[in-house]
């Protein structure tokens, strides 16, 4: 290990690992520098790394600096429940935005984030703060909280929050943890969430969990508009019932697949002779 390599993670996955995260806050192109000081891995062990990472396929190298590779979006379209969500959830997700005409989104939690699964708008309602792949605070945006109240690891992302310190990213956004919980009591009570410009200024959005057959919510489904044209009322009903749609299709996808399974036979029993 380099002498400036103290501090980092021991292992070369581990310090991969920082590289690829480097890329999580929105970056498309870091130069080597800029890789170096976000992952905080030090320039000639990130330069090395990232060598291999380009032979691999995770980095590729464009111009100065390095971007995700292909090989990164490949594997992410085979993790199990982003695969299943975005399988069952797009025909319903598709529904729901021709019928609010608001851009939808479909999020997970991770950490004290939410993981954007899917999002549908049409051209008028593209928002750049957000992406499918891509992360925002829980603590701002209306999935983030229904799934800090209502789901089984809300607690744990509550906690990392403790740690890191709420982001605002306007004036309106939550100002410590504190008054985060009131908010979530508050989620707890109605069922769903609401941010209005807590995100972005001028810009609202209504959530509601998707719950699994624990009781617990796995995800989250929002709309979201220019604030002044948020219809709260009308929208939970219709977010309430894509939800519902997809708990009941992700339920049938585990469940045909756990039957399908059962049905394969152990490899030794299938070895000819």
């Amino acid at each position: 290990m380099d002498a400036d390599d103290e501090g980092c993670p021991k292992s070369v996955l581990g310090k991969a690992q920082l590289l690829l995260s480097a890329f999580a806050a929105g970056a498309y192109h870091l130069r080597l520098t800029e890789l170096s000081r976000r992952s905080g891995v030090p320039k000639a062990s990130a330069y090395r790394l990232a060598q291999e990472l380009v032979q691999w396929g995770l980095l590729e190298r464009v111009g100065d600096g390095y971007q995700l590779g292909v090989k990164v979006f490949e594997l992410g379209q085979r993790v199990p429940i982003a695969a299943t969500l975005r399988r069952v959830s797009r025909p319903l997700l598709a529904d729901l935005f021709a019928t609010t005409r608001t851009t939808i989104h479909l999020a997970v939690l991770d950490g004290g984030h939410v993981l954007y699964i899917e999002k549908v708008a049409g051209e008028a309602n593209i928002h750049s703060h957000s992406e499918v792949g891509g992360r925002l605070p829980a603590t701002c945006t209306a999935t983030g909280k229904v799934l800090l109240a209502l789901s089984a690891d809300g607690e744990s992302g509550l906690q990392r929050c403790h740690q890191t310190g709420v982001m605002r990213p306007t004036s309106r956004s939550a100002a410590s943890v504190m008054a985060l919980r009131g908010h979530l009591a508050e989620v707890r009570r109605r069922g769903f969430a609401v941010e209005v410009e807590e995100t972005v200024v001028g810009y609202a959005s209504v959530a509601v969990p998707v719950m699994g057959s624990d009781g617990s919510a796995f995800a989250a489904v929002s709309a979201t508009s220019p604030a002044s044209r948020l219809a709260v009322g009308r929208l939970v009903p219709q977010l309430q019932g894509t939800a519902a749609g997809i708990a009941r299709a992700v339920e049938r996808q585990v469940t045909t697949e756990s039957s399908t399974a059962d049905r394969i036979p152990p490899v030794a029993s299938r070895t000819t002779r």
